[in-house]
Parts: C-alpha cells; structure tokens; sequence
C-alpha cells in the first residue's frame, strides 16, 4: 500500500475538526500538523492529535517539505494568501468555499491553479452524497425521459445574524451555493436566466430567504429555495429539505431529515426506494476521493475549484437580483433578539454556534472551541455583548452547519 498524504491542517474550527476526525479513521492521511490562532484550539489539537505538530504560524506548514498537502478551514477573505503560498510550496490542496471573499479574486485563483500541476479540491459537499449519485444514475437510464425540471429546496430553522454568515456572505451565498451547484450538476449546463425573490424577515439588513427561478442554456429550468427562516420559536422545530427531477416520462425525489435520506424514483421500467444515512457533510467521502486521486495522480471524482467558483459567482448574482428586487420586509428587530436569546438556552438543534465560555483561552463546555486560525474569539464575544443594539455589521466569526 502507498504512504499516507502527510496533511498540515490550517484553522482547528468546527470544519477543520471535522476533517481531522475523519482523516484519523482513512489510511490514506497523516496529519501532520495542525496551525491555529486560538489558544484553547491549539490546546483541543493537541489532545486530539498527539503526533500531530501544533502551532500558531502557518508558515511553519507551508515551509515543511514534509508535508505535501495542507487543509484550508480559515475564512474566505485569508483563503487567497495561503492557497498561493500553497502553490509556491508545491502542495496540494483541500479547502473550504469559497476560495475568496470577492469573485474577481476566485476567478484569479481558479487560473492560477488550473496553470499549476497541484491538485486542489474544494468542499461543496452535494457532490459527495450517495443518494444523488444514485438519482443521476437512474436518470442516465432514461427512466424519466429528458430532464425537464430541477426543484431545490434547503429551508431550516438554523443559522441567524450573528452566528456565522457575515464573513462570507448571507445565508444564500454561503449556504446557498451547495444548492446552486447541485442544481447545476444535474442540470449538466450552465444557467442561463434567473429571476430572485428575498424577503428581509425581523427587518434585518440581509434576505434571510431567497427564491430562484430560471433556465439553463439546454431548456432546462429550475427553482432554488433557501432560508433560515422556518419556525424559530415553534415548540417543535422542523425543516423542509428536498430535491425535485421532473423529467418528460417520469420523477425522482430525495428527502432527508438530518439523520437518513430517502430517494424515491419513478422510472417507466422501474421504480426504486431507498434510504441510507444522510451523511451531513460527507467529508468521510471527500478525503477518500482526494486522497485515491492523489495516489492514482488522476482525479477519480472530487469537485474542482472550478465548479465551486462557478457556484459561488451565481449565487452571488442571483442575491444581488433578489437585492435589487427590493425584498420587503416582515417582522421586527425584537423578533430577531427573541430568537437569538432562545438559541443561546439550546445545547441541541439546527446550525447551533458552539460558544466558548471565556475569552480568550478556554473551550466551549463540549469542548469544542469554535474558532479557526486567524478569527478574532474576543472581537465575537464583545458583538454578542453589545447585541442587539450593534446592529451596523455584526461580525461572528463562529461557523455551522448547512
């Protein structure tokens, strides 16, 4: 068997945890060092992984000739320095989206790397799922006939102003791009027109919910939906998540409830039912992919910073038409406070921030510090202080979950 990839991990937050743990589980990863800015982080790395290197100084990593992969988990606007530094090292890369806070900075990226022989993979995770491998494979059959209609739809009771979204957009940028991408790769075509419609629920600055509609350049049409605005303060909270290919001859659907998802197809030979677990982020498959593709020196399947770019673009220009559409709005600021204060006495629920308790050095009681090298745990401690009389551009710095 082939030497594992020597890894060094850049931002101990909640995504780069998450890959640590599933690289510890792969034969195909060796984690070499770990760089974080936060001291409790650091402190969690070590304890996480004792062989493991662990510092403050990223250039410690990219230094390290040993070491022929690095992890990108930080925030966008410090994406682009360190993929470039990456590249001059001669290591490939595994890293978040988007790959830069602005398009015209991505677009540069995208050529950079698309010039160099590194392989780079970038986390939208839709990609990985086994259940729309499953759809497209169905549909390549020609149970359903042509493709005709694309439904998406992602609507939670998650992530609210000041628990994540500002650093890279509002929730359809951020969150909405893995939708805008998965559409897109059904739909195996580039979108054409779209037309937005947000709404400024609580009155805050942002559309906490946008809708999409259009068509594709080879007749297909779609429709994206995608807000955190669904039933905060209800006793019971609930979701409704799904995807919708309509074809000339017949359909097929997935659910999913956070825990399994379910496919259901109706072809005109056949139909299929099946349910597996949902596999939130699928980073389990995405380490694997990397890491075979690495070994095989060919790409056996991980998505291209090309296809992230081209979702984080899109997504973009459909907020802006949803902006300029001026979405009206519902509700009040003393909503949006009644919200929040609820969110800080749950320890269970959807896209929940991991709080740290003091500031600067000590975990969340889960022992989970939240931040990831570079973000300012002190500067998000005071926004959550002086909340909600701050409400100019509150800057969390806590990530979630989509």
């Amino acid at each position: 068997m082939s030497k594992p990839h020597r890894i060094g991990i850049i931002g101990f937050g909640r995504m780069g945890r998450g890959f640590v743990s599933v690289m510890q589980q792969s034969p195909l990863w060796e984690i070499a060092a770990i760089c974080d800015a936060h001291a409790g982080a650091r402190q969690l790395a070590a304890q996480t992984v004792p062989a493991a290197r662990v510092t403050d100084d990223p250039d410690s990593i990219f230094d390290d000739p040993t070491i022929d992969v690095v992890g990108l988990f930080t925030l966008a606007d410090a994406r682009p320095a360190q993929i470039r530094k990456a590249l001059a090292a001669n290591k490939h890369i595994l890293a978040e989206k988007p790959i830069a806070a602005d398009v015209k900075t991505e677009w540069e990226l995208v050529h950079e790397i698309e010039a160099s022989d590194r392989f780079v993979t970038v986390n939208i995770f839709n990609r990985n799922a086994w259940y729309h491998k499953e759809i497209q494979a169905f549909i390549a059959e020609g149970e359903i006939g042509d493709l005709a209609i694309i439904r998406v739809c992602h609507m939670t009771p998650g992530h609210m102003p000041t628990e994540g979204h500002e650093p890279e957009g509002p929730p359809f940028h951020d969150c909405g791009m893995h939708y805008v991408d998965v559409a897109r790769w059904y739909a195996k075509s580039e979108y054409k027109t779209w037309h937005a419609q947000g709404i400024r629920m609580w009155n805050y600055k942002d559309p906490w919910w946008v809708q999409v509609h259009g068509t594709f350049e080879n007749g297909i049409v779609f429709d994206i939906t995608q807000g955190f605005v669904y039933g905060h303060l209800a006793a019971q909270k609930t979701h409704n998540c799904y995807v919708d290919c309509i074809g000339t001859k017949g359909i097929c659907r997935m659910r999913h409830d956070f825990k399994n998802a379910t496919i259901e197809c109706h072809g005109v030979n056949h139909t299929m039912h099946k349910t597996g677990l949902f596999n939130d982020k699928k980073l389990d498959v995405m380490v694997d992919v990397f890491g075979r593709s690495l070994h095989a020196g060919k790409n056996l399947g991980f998505p291209t910073v090309r296809d992230s770019v081209i979702a984080s673009e899109m997504a973009w220009r459909m907020l802006e038409d949803a902006i300029r559409n001026e979405p009206p709005v519902r509700g009040h600021l003393g909503e949006l406070e009644a919200i929040l204060a609820h969110r800080r006495t749950l320890r269970e629920g959807y896209g929940l921030p991991v709080r740290p308790q003091e500031c600067p050095s000590s975990p969340d009681p889960i022992g989970q510090p939240p931040i990831a090298c570079g973000e300012d745990l002190c500067g998000m401690q005071e926004q959550q202080k002086k909340y909600p009389s701050d409400w100019e551009d509150p800057k969390s710095n806590i990530r979630g979950v989509c």
